[in-house]
This record gives structure tokens, C-alpha cells and sequence, in this order.
């Protein structure tokens, strides 16, 4: 990871926080987080991490788990294993087959103007199946 602002962070596989956290340096989480991240760098969430809350940031990988509000100024990257629920807004965005996309998303063109406004949701029905 870049050194943005300092020196990078990190929450470890096993650590749980509730609380806000606000840095100028990168931020990597493996562990669990309940609260808000607000950071001039990039956010990682690792394959065992997990953030329920809001996020904002200026790039985005995400290995892991997200639910709530994420706010991603350049690239927000979903790699297979990721899980998205809640809402999304980013400038650029980038999903690996498989992961797992269950958000409202707003795209911002150049300049931070909306440019389009989508909903994707992972298929599933509450219907039972039915033998033929």
C-alpha cells in the first residue's frame, strides 16, 4: 500500500473496534469494524475483514465483507470473494466475477458530477421451486 498520509494502518484478523476512525494514511482491515472510516488514502478490507458502517475514501480494495454506506472518490476494486450490501458511490469501479454486489451504486463522471444512477441485485427469488 502507498503511504498517503504517514505510515499505513492496520486492524488485525482477530482485533474488533466500534468506534470512528479517521486517518490521512492508508487503512487495511482484517479484523471487524462497526463505525465510520474516513481516510484520505485507500481502504483495504481484507478477505476475513469485515465494516458495518460508512466509509470514505479516495480508492477502495475489497476482499471481504462490507455492509452500510461507502463513499470511494476514484477506484472502488471488488475482488471475488467480496461481499457489498447497502449504498455505493464511486467514480470508477471494478468487479472480479463472483463477488457479490448487493448495493444501490451512483457513478460520478469527471469533475464529481453524477453521471448515472444504478441498482444491482444479486438474482434470487423467495418463490419455492417447482418440479415440472
Amino acid at each position: 500500500m502507498t503511504e498517503i498520509g504517514g505510515q499505513p494502518n492496520r486492524i488485525e484478523k482477530n482485533t474488533k473496534i466500534k468506534g470512528d476512525i479517521v486517518s490521512e494514511a492508508d487503512f487495511r482491515i482484517d479484523g471487524k469494524l462497526d463505525g465510520n472510516v474516513k481516510t484520505s488514502g485507500k481502504v483495504v478490507i481484507g478477505k476475513d475483514g469485515y465494516i458495518h458502517g460508512k466509509v470514505e475514501c479516495v480508492n477502495a480494495d475489497i476482499e471481504g465483507s462490507f455492509n452500510g454506506e461507502l463513499l470511494v472518490s476514484d477506484l472502488l476494486s471488488l475482488k471475488s470473494s467480496a461481499v457489498i450490501e447497502g449504498t455505493v458511490s464511486v467514480s470508477k469501479l471494478a468487479v472480479e466475477p463472483g463477488a457479490t454486489f448487493n448495493a444501490s451504486c451512483t457513478m460520478k463522471g469527471k469533475g464529481g458530477t453524477t453521471s448515472s444512477s444504478s441498482s444491482f441485485k444479486q438474482a434470487t427469488s423467495n418463490e419455492p421451486a417447482k418440479a415440472s
